[in-house]
């Protein structure tokens, strides 16, 4: 006889109800907050935004610092629209805990719509030669202020972390898709945009950030948002690198990356490598490379043959000819280990990096300047997958550009949070591994001899984590 099988809990109705009335205690599912917000006042944000964020045209209603500090709690919890705010408003205990209202979705939004001006468009509109189709805007007032923000965080940071001596400045632009009528289409098809970014490696910090276009190549003056960045960093820094893909192949960036003397950036060396773009006559060159010279890089690959060797080349841009020693060129072959052929037909794929550090042997300037997929690429990821960067809320330009700063800031604060304050095996958390173990923490206010306590549903060891957190990120005064 079959024995009856035990039906599943899973197969049974719920054993609760839920009373349609609220409960009358100050609750938060958002406990953990207050050690973001502890972090965003501990690195002077608020005194940097009031010095430097000028938008609102009457004192009534909230104050920029608290606009700014709401759209970086915005990103922080997993908010992704305007719309997104009123789901704050709707924690009970988050303003209690922050000391401050969060905005309803419209004052976010009128917030935002101060960062645009029409004139900014048509002037670099009028600016573009015959011919030219793609233009970048000059950022209004407003949005430079903002970016000065991030400068003094990066540069807080900095100073609590003496130590880090060196610094890597990886960048890379990346797509973001839109459905937006105003979204003009990018080099592979869609509609969207294609902001730049440029990240310090070695602390995952955003150093600087450029709003564009879809239809802007990402080749066209990455001058810029590599001035910005190393202007971002801090004076605790002595030795310089850059890594770009071929995007950053540009004349003018080379020629200021190899000028000890150059202009609005540090004196000395900056060592660099640029993925180079692949001329008719470097491809050449690279085939007239010696079967003995190619050698082996990175760990062993199951699929494909990595090799790498030296190249003589020097190419006929008059760039070149302004340095007395020419740069270094090293070329990438890539092969498949069955012989079998790639998706375009090809047995062997080739590549080459453009370089001015010539003490290391080639497979470890090839390896170091592939390690900026795991920091610029990865930043993009976060800010576009975990932050609210993916989908842009307005048609307006200068909205978007300050919507993606934000979530650039509210990225470095999340990121000071971690390397400043929380334990070590934090370092490396993404966002979502911060809501988890920290941000979604629930809570209940409790109201005692005028003070307002927080009282959280989580671990003694956690709490004293946090305690612990709060002490290393002290108030600025």
């Amino acid at each position: 006889m079959q024995k009856a099988r035990k039906p599943s809990p899973t197969e049974q109705p719920l054993l609760i109800e839920i009373d349609p009335e609220p409960l009358p205690e100050t609750l938060t599912a958002l406990g953990g907050v207050p050690l973001l917000v502890q972090t965003f006042r501990s690195l002077g944000l608020p005194v940097s935004v009031r010095q430097h964020v000028h938008v609102r045209e009457r004192d009534r209603g909230y104050d920029e610092a608290t606009m700014v500090e709401s759209f970086v709690i915005l990103n922080a919890v997993g908010g992704e629209c305007f719309d997104d705010f009123q789901r704050l408003r709707e924690d009970p205990g988050l303003s209690g805990m922050i000391g401050h209202g969060i905005p309803s979705p419209e004052a976010a939004r009128q917030f935002l719509y101060q960062f645009h001006d029409e004139k900014k468009i048509e002037e670099a509109k009028q600016r573009r030669s015959g011919g030219e189709i793609a233009y970048i805007p000059e950022e209004t007032e407003a949005l430079q202020g903002l970016g000065l923000v991030n400068r003094a965080l990066v540069q807080e940071v900095g100073r609590r972390c003496p130590d880090q001596r060196i610094a890597t400045v990886d960048q890379d632009a990346t797509i973001i898709e839109s459905r937006k009528q105003e979204a003009l289409r990018t080099y592979e098809g869609e509609r969207g945009y294609q902001p730049m970014l440029a990240v310090w490696a070695e602390t995952n910090l955003v150093l600087a950030d450029e709003f564009r276009d879809g239809n802007v190549p990402a080749m066209m003056d990455p001058l810029t948002v590599a001035k910005q960045a190393f202007a971002a960093l801090p004076e605790t820094v002595t030795t310089y690198y850059y890594r770009g893909d071929s995007a950053c192949h540009e004349s003018d960036l080379i020629n200021w990356l190899r000028d000890d003397n150059r202009a609005e950036g540090p004196r000395g060396r900056i060592g660099f490598a640029i993925s180079a773009r692949m001329s008719e006559a470097l491809h050449k060159a690279i085939g007239k490379v010696p079967e003995a010279a190619w050698t082996g890089y990175g760990q062993p690959h199951p699929v494909e043959i990595r090799e790498c060797a030296e190249v003589s080349f020097v190419p006929g841009e008059k760039s070149e000819h302004k340095d007395t020693q020419p740069l270094r060129y090293v070329a990438i072959r890539i092969r498949q280990r069955q012989e079998s052929l790639f998706a375009d037909g090809s047995k062997v794929k080739h590549f080459a990096a453009v370089s001015n550090i010539r003490e290391w042997k080639a497979s470890r300037l090839i390896e170091w300047h592939r390690e900026k997929a795991g920091t610029v690429e990865a930043a993009h990821d976060v800010l576009k997958n975990e932050l609210g960067a993916g989908v842009m809320p307005s048609k307006y330009f200068g909205t978007n550009a300050a919507w993606l700063r934000l979530a650039a800031i509210s990225h470095n604060v999340m990121t000071a949070l971690k390397r400043l304050a929380l334990p070590a095996e934090l370092l490396t958390a993404r966002p979502k591994r911060l809501r988890f173990l920290i941000l979604n923490t629930p809570g209940r206010l409790v109201h005692h001899a005028r003070r307002i306590v927080l009282r959280l549903a989580t671990t003694a060891a956690r709490l004293a984590e946090w305690l612990e957190a709060l002490k290393l990120l002290p108030l600025r005064v």
